[in-house]
């Protein structure tokens, strides 16, 4: 049974924050593992991905996921695309209907925005690189393209790693603090400890809350920190293992009225 987290934010709108639970992979994949990029089964993927659409509400659509490649890349679609097709992005942009946009993850941060007055959602994938880059922003300059109002526009970041967690190197650092000197307010070096922590989900809620969006939340969960209930790229290197599942966020379109 899935039982995805959702936020009171994206009301009237399906969606869920899915995490590993309530598929049929198995192994490391153990059980809703979503990414075809993943060395896991085909077909268990495939039929994990059929319990998301199935589970929002669309059960003969296909869940559509960008080729994810760290970039603040947005594309509107209207049709899904056929088997390899899909766009090298990480954001996808909506007003049709019954497509299920999805963002996979495993420590990167998964946003599920909605203008629910002009039936425009959006699914977009944020690491630091993404983040960095602004994918929140071109995702948003996306959705008022086909009429969202950024004024109406509710953003909601999924599980991921949290800064507890997330030890970086001073390169990491400068990076950030070489594009906004304030950013290094989201870096802090923990007692005892040589190497700093990255608060990525408070530096993404800040970009969004500097927007002028209606609102902008973190469900507060960390992948790192609770393998039974999310996949982690950071906690599978640490255990060395030798590949990892990706759990999915995924919001669909409702009918409109007319």
């Amino acid at each position: 049974m899935l039982t995805p987290l959702t936020h009171t934010a994206l009301d009237g709108i399906p969606h869920g924050f899915f995490g590993r639970r309530g598929g049929v992979s198995s192994g490391l994949y153990d059980s809703l593992n979503c990414g075809l990029g993943s060395q896991d089964a085909r077909e268990a993927v495939l039929e994990n991905r059929a319990r998301v659409a199935s589970h929002l509400g669309a059960p003969d659509a296909p869940v559509l996921t960008c080729h994810q490649v760290h970039s603040a890349d947005a594309v509107v679609i209207d049709t899904p695309w056929g088997p390899g097709e899909q766009p090298k992005a990480d954001a996808l942009v909506t007003r049709t209907p019954g497509l299920v946009l999805g963002a996979l993850a495993a420590d990167c941060m998964p946003i599920l925005f909605a203008d629910a007055e002009a039936g425009v959602v959006a699914a977009a994938h944020a690491g630091w690189k993404g983040a960095l880059a602004g994918v929140e922003r071109s995702t948003i300059s996306a959705m008022e393209t086909i009429g969202a109002k950024r004024a109406r526009i509710r953003a909601v970041i999924g599980p991921c790693i949290s800064q507890s967690a997330y030890e970086v190197g001073p390169e990491f650092v400068a990076s950030f603090v070489a594009q906004d000197a304030t950013a290094s307010r989201f870096f802090t070096t923990p007692t005892g400890g040589a190497r700093p922590h990255f608060d990525l989900p408070g530096f993404m809620l800040d970009r969004l809350s500097s927007l002028g969006l209606a609102s902008a939340q973190w469900l507060g969960a960390c992948t790192y920190a609770e393998p039974e209930a999310y996949f982690s790229f950071r906690r599978t290197t640490h255990r060395k293992e030798p590949d990892y599942g990706r759990q999915i966020a995924a919001i669909t379109c409702p009918a409109r009225e007319y």
